[in-house]
């Protein structure tokens, strides 16, 4: 007996070796790179490789059993340099050091930069030139899967992470994998933060994958802590963790020692025969759900995106009579609005949801093609709480059509200059300018490529049930080259809310978005249009103020005599808001148009000084002002030579400098 019982386990290990040995779970997640690059590349070359080192043999040379085998930080070497590796909890050793490769490969892909990430499935690596380890980072948003579960797993879900979020601190690794009802759920923390670093961590990554419901499928991906649920199980069952110790008292331990104390020699040797043989069937059934998912994967690749990845998830292909179906055979009564490219229609779907579809009237040339794809193969990999979700598309003959997913109250233009202007208090709106700011910055820092929307104004920007902001319409994003700090392009956008550089030397950067989103800011605080088409042409462009003025023209004259507070909305409540918050918002909108695009801040700058409460450093350059006439007014001495443009002297802004890394 003692032979067989032996032999079952000697099978059970082997077989659970080639499990795990084979899923390392690099679905790469997000990669962030820095903007600001080290100056010392050589050093910095020695020093990335002596580290990432370090970490990998503190991996491979972990006792068994031991965190290490699943966490490692390094530091020092001839330049200031942190470095913090973690695993999954539930990765076997050489599952971790798979990871840990494939994740020093991608990570490398940012080049010089001074600090950058990458998180996967399966593991997590980041790199700082200042230390970070008991940061948590900021909630970066979520990933959801495409299919929807079926009925009542939401709510087994949602107490699950509840959980998981309450007790996880509690344990001795910051992990936690759990399966419950048909739910299977993970949650981790890195282990360098305090157990208070992780409670709040974790409260923001359920209120981000609960978002995800009902999806089968979410995470919450951030730089402190990950949190998944899924209906198919991810982990092995051997490495789940029994929250009771941390949900019960003590007695349930005193109940179970009795249990033990009164357990015969006989009984032992029955359970562990029948324990090994059920076990035996779990792993064979394991192997068999293994094969049958990789058979499938194997069926249907995922598609590569437009840098020739294969990071990138596929979309859901629509039938194209279904859609056409749900709008009502695209009638005059669901259209909804028009996006880029074509019109909006509200639909519903056969399982009862609400969508909507743009219908994309452009012509079969390759350059359409190439923008549907873009769309297609860009968006459906964002995921984030103020960016609108791609639920999938069809591209039957000439209909090119994108399935979004539906905002109740329509775009931001109705409620600041439209039919329902007046509703928004200055709070909601100081929500949308922060939503706004937080969803360019994942866009152009967090997710795994850069992104620049170039066409940011009131109407792409769309509300949901709560009025939090979702930025919408790709149609012309585009991708930054990793090795260009600006590139020439069409131009493609909206006058009025264009960076002058792109507007006139086809200049486009990060920066432009950075550019229309000061021009929204001074739309949603004034409630007038950045280019009102009903003022005498002159008036048009609205950086200026006495109603023959451009909005942002006016706004730096009211700055200039420390008028601000005229620029407000008189629909707005003087007691909803104070007028230092206020004159601080417009400030810095203000920055956001400077003429220089050096000093123009980061969408990422702009957020943290959107949420601190002083404006010591707020000190706004002059703007360049483009008006209907096609003059320039203001332009930075960065033109191109020959341009007939008249330069005024280029002068960086005075606000502090902040040295923000991929976080």
């Amino acid at each position: 007996m003692a032979y067989f019982a032996s032999a079952l386990a000697f099978l059970a290990l082997l077989l659970w070796s080639r499990i795990t040995a084979a899923d390392p779970q690099t679905n790469l997640l997000l990669r962030a790179c820095s903007l600001i690059n080290v100056t010392n590349t050589t050093a910095f070359a020695a020093t990335i490789n002596l580290t990432f080192s370090d970490l990998r043999f503190t991996i491979s040379s972990a006792a068994p059993g031991s965190s290490a085998t699943h966490f490692a930080t390094a530091w020092g070497y001839a330049q200031p340099f942190y470095a913090l590796f973690q695993c999954r909890g539930y990765l076997s050793t050489a599952d971790c050091l798979t990871c840990f490769s494939a994740a020093e490969v991608c990570i490398r892909i940012c080049g010089p930069a001074n600090g950058a990430r990458v998180i996967y499935d399966g593991c997590f690596l980041r790199y700082e030139s200042t230390p970070f380890f008991q940061s948590k980072g900021p909630g970066n948003g979520n990933n959801c899967g495409e299919r929807n579960s079926t009925s009542g797993f939401s709510a087994s879900v949602r107490p699950l992470l509840e959980d998981l979020k309450a007790n996880t601190p509690r344990t001795r690794e910051f992990f936690a994998a759990v399966e419950r009802e048909g739910v299977f759920a993970v949650a981790q923390c890195v282990e360098t933060v305090s157990e208070e670093g992780c409670e709040q961590c974790l409260a923001t990554a359920v209120d981000h994958v609960m978002l995800c419901l009902p999806s089968a499928d979410g995470r919450a991906v951030d730089a402190g802590c990950f949190m998944r649920y899924s209906d198919e199980s991810f982990f092995p069952a051997n490495r789940t963790v029994d929250l009771s110790p941390y949900l019960t008292n003590s007695a349930r331990n005193v109940t179970m020692e009795h249990g033990r104390a009164k357990s015969s020699k006989k009984g032992a040797l029955i359970g562990a025969v029948a324990g090994g043989v059920g076990g035996l069937l779990l792993l064979l059934g394991a192997i068999s759900l293994l094969w049958i998912r990789r058979s499938r994967d194997q069926r249907n690749p995922s598609e590569g995106d437009t840098l020739g990845e294969s990071t990138l998830q596929g979309s859901v292909n629509f039938h194209y009579k279904d859609l056409k179906t749900a709008t009502n055979n695209f009638s005059e009564k669901n259209k909804v609005g028009k996006g880029g490219f074509g019109d909006v229609y509200k639909g519903q779907l056969k399982n009862g949801r609400t969508v909507a579809v743009k219908r994309l009237i452009i012509t079969q040339t390759s350059r359409a093609r190439a923008d549907f794809q873009s769309e297609v193969k860009l968006i459906r990999n964002i995921h984030h709480r103020n960016l609108v979700n791609l639920l999938g598309y069809s591209s039957k003959c000439d209909n090119f059509l994108l399935v979004y997913e539906y905002m109740t109250n329509g775009s931001l233009d109705k409620f600041i200059f439209g039919n329902r202007r007046g509703f928004l208090n200055w709070r909601q709106r100081f929500d949308i300018i922060v939503g706004v700011a937080r969803g360019l910055a994942y866009l152009h820092q967090e997710f795994l490529v850069r992104i620049i929307h170039r066409d940011i104004k009131c109407s792409n920007i769309l509300l949901d049930n709560n009025f939090q902001p979702r930025v919408a319409d790709f149609g012309l994003a585009r991708l930054l080259p990793e090795d260009k700090s600006h590139v020439n392009t069409i131009f493609a956008g909206t006058f009025g809310y264009t960076a002058p550089e792109y507007a006139i030397h086809g200049q486009l950067s990060e920066k432009v978005d950075t550019y229309s989103y000061g021009i929204v800011v001074l739309e949603i605080i004034s409630g007038r249009k950045c280019n009102d088409i009903k003022l005498q042409p002159v008036t048009q462009y609205l950086l200026e103020w006495d109603q023959s003025v451009p909005v942002l023209k006016q706004a730096w004259k009211l700055y200039e005599r420390d008028l601000l507070l005229e620029m407000v909305d008189e629909t707005l409540d003087a007691s909803d808001y104070t007028p230092e918050e206020v004159k601080r918002i417009i400030k810095i909108a203000l920055l956001c148009t400077q003429s220089t695009v050096a000093a123009r801040p980061t969408m990422s700058e702009i957020v943290v000084l959107l949420v601190n409460q002083t404006d010591d450093a707020l000190h706004p350059t002059r703007p360049t002002f483009i008006e209907a006439s096609n003059r320039v007014y203001g332009e930075a001495s960065s033109s191109p030579a020959g341009s007939t443009s008249t330069p005024v002297a280029a002068s960086h802004a005075t606000f502090s400098t902040f040295q923000f890394s991929a976080r």
